[in-house]
């Protein structure tokens, strides 16, 4: 029998796993990393890959599961609420990259088809590529980087009817151009009706029927099931397979299992797209660099600046100050994975004539090396390029806060005005309390201030704006955000320059409260601790528990940080990331062999390893919260605290009656 495939696919696998890690390691995105293992492996570096069209075909379900994803985050109240920067930043960018490739590709002897395409290829950006690296440096919500996720967005919708043309044009039986844009917009139209009809008269019900069973199996098979099922529709229409995937995704957006199917298709996602890169790598052939470099140069140097000043342009137009227009224009001033996308269809129906493909790619790899050291350095190029734009851009902002709050005092200060930040300024209202909130969200803000509340836009990490805002003045400040990188960084500024305003924090969960504490925050609001206190002070008030009592418990937990609700025992769903950090319980059963007839806590030696015992179950008793005097017998279960790594040895040691060598 031959295995040359599976020994290819072990040698892509493993070849993967180093250059993601030595990746990861520099800081770089691992997407690069597959690019570059691609040039290596294939056909045109040391060979190891021979068979590139089967592994091209099976990494393209990357495409088809990445387009599902981003149909379940696409929904219509987000296109609402970022119309301006969607349809118009994303529209007009899209549109004018469009146009203007398709032109200067017709003037250098392509046809209008090939041009087209070319056209495509040249408005996409890298939309993980930016996402992560805003991420990353806590950028994703400032005002470039919404205007960025704005263009992306777009972008990403408009992939879709590019894929179509690149299909329809490789297509053996068609006609003009019109005629076959006119033809796949129709395709499309069914594929559209087909689906959504399948959904909703079929998937929905059978997602809520499949949940009910609670297997996680079962729903795994039948999200990858949909997801390929839908892409099987298009594409038995002539359509790409990535179409179907996408409305399938945006159909079931709008569903209760929208985050359940992200969470399940992520995996093979991440995995296919990755191999979908390696793929595309292979396709650029190094040979030829020596031949193609000027013109590699040259394209590169085209696209860069023409999209950096194209998006900058619009972005100024629309009312952006300069600053964050230039911003804006460089974060997306590269190639993308959809670009990418379309361009491999192209190349493998041979649309495009000679070495222009391996031009055009080669500037696509080129721009996508340098995008992340673009997004890193973003405000500082800007800072050299426009330093009084750039000095004036917060001025603005810092203007209108402070005439805003110049004459509050004994004020409290709200960072983030969402649904939390808003239920807190109107207990305040009600106690007549003063407070001053900012946030990112431009519709929120104005809808806020026409409602007379104190709100105003601005980034609350900037503490020059929280000066303005009277930091100092201040009686408290309280951050309701949900990205917690973004919450230190405000705790550390404000420590700096000042010691005493006391810091009240919202998080999602306790995984970062040491992080906050260590930070500067008088008080940790964790949402799924205070839900446990509020359900068990009501149980234990129902119970009949004295009011008093039932108060100073609560106090007593909050006092201790929450010590007693992060004793949990861990369930299927753990955090992979942090295994070794996160506290949890464990129940170990004392040995009645190689132990004496009873002895204190103490004796046990459980203090060289870290962990603590939080309760004793005894035949006819449990000890809760024993000293270290406490007495315990052989067959005594100990209900230990501590890390998994800190308790796997304690127990070693407990049933052998020595430490772990």
């Amino acid at each position: 029998m031959d295995h040359n495939f599976l020994n290819e696919t072990l040698i892509l696998f493993a070849s993967a796993v180093a250059v993601v890690v030595l990746f990861l390691r520099i800081k770089l995105p691992p997407i690069l990393g597959y690019l570059t293992l691609g040039l290596l492996v294939g056909p045109y570096g040391f060979a190891l890959i021979t068979d590139v069209e089967h592994t091209r075909e099976f990494a393209e379900f990357g495409v088809v599961f990445l387009l599902f994803t981003i149909g379940l985050e696409f929904s219509l109240p987000l296109l609402i609420r970022m119309r301006g920067a969607v349809l118009g930043l994303g529209g007009g960018q899209v549109l004018l990259s469009t146009v203007v490739t398709t032109v200067l590709a017709m003037y250098l002897g392509f046809s209008f088809e090939v041009s087209l395409v070319l056209g495509g290829v040249v408005a996409m950006s890298s939309t993980a590529l930016v996402v992560k690296q805003l991420t990353d440096q806590v950028e994703l919500h400032s005002r470039h980087g919404r205007n960025a996720m704005g263009i992306l967005l777009f972008q990403d919708i408009m992939v879709i009817p590019f894929l179509i043309l690149v299909a329809s044009l490789s297509s053996p039986a068609s006609d003009t151009p019109v005629i076959s844009v006119l033809s796949a917009l129709g395709q499309g139209l069914i594929a559209l009706v087909v689906i959504f009809g399948l959904g909703r008269w079929v998937l929905r019900p059978l997602f809520r029927a499949v949940a009910r069973f609670r297997s996680t199996e079962l729903f795994t098979l039948t999200a990858l099931t949909v997801a390929l099922g839908s892409a099987w529709i298009t594409h038995q229409l002539g359509l790409s397979l990535a179409l179907g995937a996408f409305i399938a995704g945006m159909m079931l957006g709008e569903t209760e299992f929208r985050h359940q199917l992200e969470a399940e298709i992520r995996p093979f996602r991440d995995v296919l797209l990755g191999l979908f890169f390696v793929t595309i790598g292979m396709l650029l052939n190094i040979g030829l660099l020596p031949e193609i470099w000027l013109w590699v140069l040259v394209f590169l140097f085209g696209i860069v600046a023409f999209k950096l000043l194209l998006i900058t342009a619009l972005c100024r137009f629309a009312g952006w100050d300069a600053a964050v227009s230039l911003r804006t224009g460089i974060v997306l001033a590269h190639g993308g994975e959809f670009g990418f996308a379309i361009l491999a269809l192209a190349l493998s129906a041979n649309l495009l004539p000679g070495n222009s493909g391996q031009i055009v790619l080669a500037t696509l790899l080129i721009s996508m090396a340098f995008a992340p050291l673009l997004i890193k350095f973003n405000g500082k190029l800007v800072a050299m390029i426009l330093p009084k734009a750039t000095a004036l851009s917060p001025q603005t902002i810092k203007e209108q806060i402070s005439q805003t709050a110049d004459k509050l005092s004994e004020h409290v200060i709200i960072c983030g005005y969402g649904r939390v930040g808003q239920n807190v300024g109107n207990i305040l209202q009600d106690e007549k309390i003063n407070f001053f909130a900012m946030d990112l969200d431009p519709v929120l803000v104005q809808n806020a201030i026409q409602a007379k509340d104190p709100v105003t836009y601005g980034d609350s990490a900037n503490i020059d704006l929280l000066n303005a805002a009277g930091l100092a003045r201040a009686s408290a400040l309280v951050i309701c955000l949900n990205e917690v990188d973004t919450s230190l960084k405000i705790i550390h500024s404000v420590r700096n320059i000042n010691k005493d305003v006391p810091i009240l924090v919202r998080t999602a969960d306790d995984t970062h409260l040491a992080k906050l504490q260590q930070a500067g925050a008088n008080e940790i609001i964790p949402e799924t601790m205070e839900a446990s206190l509020m359900l068990s002070s009501h149980l234990l008030m129902m119970l009949k528990v004295p009011v008093s009592h039932v108060f100073q418990k609560i106090y007593k937990i909050r006092k201790g940080r929450y010590e007693l609700l992060r004793r949990v025992f861990p369930g299927e769903e753990v955090n992979i990331w942090e295994p070794l950090t996160t506290e949890v319980l464990r129940a170990i059963e004392l040995p009645i062999d190689n132990m004496p007839t009873q002895c204190k806590i103490s004796d046990l030696g459980l203090a060289d390893y870290h962990v603590k015992v939080t309760a004793i179950q005894q035949q006819d008793a449990r000890i809760n919260n024993p000293d270290d005097s406490t007495l315990v017998n052989p067959g005594d279960t100990l209900i230990l605290f501590g890390t998994p790594s800190d308790i796997e040895e304690a127990e070693i040691f407990l049933l052998t009656n020595s430490p772990k060598t």
